[in-house]
C-alpha cells in the first residue's frame, strides 16, 4: 500500500486548507485512514480518522469542530479539511492506513511521507 499526501502550504491564521492522501490499493470496508502531525521537536499526534467502510469518523480535541475528515470511494482518497487554522497547528501532517483504530502512530502500518502545513500569525 502506497500513500500519497498532498495539499499542504503556508496560510494566514484563520484560514483554511484541503489535504488529500491517495492510496495505491483499494481501500476495504474494515481500513481505517488517520492523519497525523508532528511539529518541530514534537512527537507525532493523532489528529482524526475514518473509518472507510461505514464512514465513522475521530478527532482530536485539539481539532474538532474546526477540521473535517472524508473520504471519495470512488477516488480512493482520504481529505482533511482544515478551517480556522491557528498557528499551533504548523505541522508536517502525514496520513496512514491500518485496520483497526489507534491514536498511537507506533500502531499504524502504511504511511505517507508528509505534508507540510504552516500557519503564520
Amino acid at each position: 500500500v502506497q500513500l500519497q499526501a498532498s495539499g499542504g502550504g503556508l496560510v494566514q491564521a484563520g484560514g483554511s486548507l484541503r489535504l488529500s492522501c491517495a492510496a495505491s490499493s483499494r481501500h476495504f470496508s474494515s481500513s481505517i485512514m488517520g492523519w497525523f502531525r508532528q511539529a518541530p521537536g514534537k512527537e507525532r499526534d493523532f489528529v482524526a480518522a475514518i473509518r472507510w467502510g461505514r464512514g465513522s469518523t475521530y478527532y482530536a480535541d485539539s481539532v474538532k469542530g474546526r477540521f473535517t475528515i472524508s473520504r471519495d470511494n470512488a477516488e480512493n482518497t482520504v481529505y482533511l479539511q482544515m478551517d480556522s487554522l491557528k498557528p499551533e497547528d504548523t505541522a508536517v501532517y502525514y496520513c496512514a492506513r491500518d485496520s483497526s483504530l489507534s491514536y498511537a502512530p507506533a500502531q499504524w502500518r502504511y504511511w505517507g511521507q508528509g505534508t507540510q502545513v504552516t500557519v503564520s500569525s
